[in-house]
């Protein structure tokens, strides 16, 4: 594809998702101000519980369903239906153990939202992705505030799963025009099951973390950690939008080589500059989270990393090599979650924070290695 070609489809998907963490971030920041570090750590813990019933669940994975829809295979439908189900299932347990309808409520928003945004992005319908994401941010900002200053910081989770209902609008239209089909799925079940792996193995790395802290260090420390991954999120944002780019275009054949070395690059721009910059802004805008500093500077480092994992995760995704992608998430998984219960008794979020980075540089040197040798 040629470089206007690239920069047309990059608009809409950049903007959208730049606006969106604006927009996102304004949110979270604000109530972290407003609310007690305890408070904003219990939040997290929940939002932790509900991010990991949705990877447990959900079997059509966003990626699998950008590829697939990229490759014009028509297995849409059961795997949204496989999922839905999943989702309804893992709801349930949740509720049960939990006797919280919000967070379940908030697994199935999760689960459509994952759904809609790998249909959208498969079919490269990238404005149209634009225009549903812009509108998720929107709801979740200002459902957010107003459902938070009416019922409280309980009302946050439902207010968040009500952002995602926008998205049934692709779930039918996708029942509609395709059947459901399982031999598509039996067909194609080894791409699908170490996909599926490779999900929970980073739904477990985003989620597993919290669930640990909490009873090891308590909501505090979670709260602390919390505003540093808001503050990631926010430098990561240009390496996803690339990524998001990225797989559809790798799963069609093209390699967009340019492209990828200017992400790599700019990451390590932004992982080293924010890592001296983000420690000066902290005691002005958020005095609470002055514990968190270190953390942040830390977690800056690992925008870079991260990046190289994306770059190469596309790059096998694309080619159905899914298990080389699956060992790099659990290497990951499992070496932060080791770091986090040695390193986080004795040195605090420092501790925790130091594992992200080691966490993120292990999964890296994986694909980058395997790369090189199965040339």
């Amino acid at each position: 594809m040629n470089n206007i070609g690239e920069l047309k489809n990059l608009v809409p998907i950049g903007f959208a998702d730049s606006a969106g963490v604006g927009i996102s971030a304004i949110f979270w920041f604000y109530l972290a101000s407003i609310v007690e570090v305890e408070q904003f750590g219990e939040l997290h813990y929940l939002l932790g519980i509900a991010g990991l019933g949705f990877t447990v669940s959900v079997l059509g994975t966003q990626n699998s369903i950008i590829v697939y829809m990229a490759k014009k295979v028509k297995i849409g439908s059961t795997l949204f239906f496989i999922s839905i189900l999943g989702g309804i299932i893992t709801g349930f347990i949740i509720f049960a153990m939990l006797l919280r309808f919000d967070v379940s409520f908030l697994l199935i928003g999760y689960t459509i939202n994952e759904l809609g945004i790998g249909y959208l992005l498969g079919k490269k319908s990238f404005i149209k992705y634009s225009k549903f994401v812009l509108i998720q941010k929107v709801l979740t900002f200002t459902l957010g505030i107003g459902f938070f200053h009416i019922f409280g910081i309980e009302g946050i989770i439902f207010a968040l799963a009500l952002s995602y209902s926008h998205f049934i609008i692709i779930i039918i239209k996708e029942f509609k025009n395709s059947k459901i089909n399982f031999s598509l799925v039996k067909s194609r079940s080894n791409f699908l099951i170490s996909n599926y792996f490779y999900n929970l193995s980073g739904g477990l790395k985003g989620n597993i973390d919290k669930l640990i802290i909490v009873p090891l260090l308590g909501f505090g420390v979670l709260g602390n950690y919390a505003i540093s991954l808001q503050f990631y999120g926010v430098l990561i944002i240009f390496s996803s939008i690339a990524f998001k780019y990225l797989l559809p275009e790798d799963s069609s054949g093209n390699s967009n080589v340019k492209l990828k070395m200017g992400v790599i690059f700019l990451s390590l721009g932004i992982a080293i500059s924010s890592s001296f910059i983000l420690p000066e802004v902290i005691p002005k805008l958020f005095p609470k989270y002055i514990s968190a500093i270190d953390a942040i500077r830390i977690i800056s480092l690992a925008v870079f990393p991260a990046t190289i994992t994306m770059i190469y995760t596309s790059k096998f995704l694309a080619i159905e090599k899914s298990r080389y992608v699956l060992c790099s998430s659990l290497i990951g998984v499992i070496t932060q979650v080791i770091g986090v219960v040695i390193l986080g008794p004795f040195f605090g979020i420092i501790g925790i924070a130091i594992s992200f980075l080691i966490s993120s540089v292990t999964s890296s040197m994986f694909l980058v290695t395997i790369n090189k040798f199965s040339r």
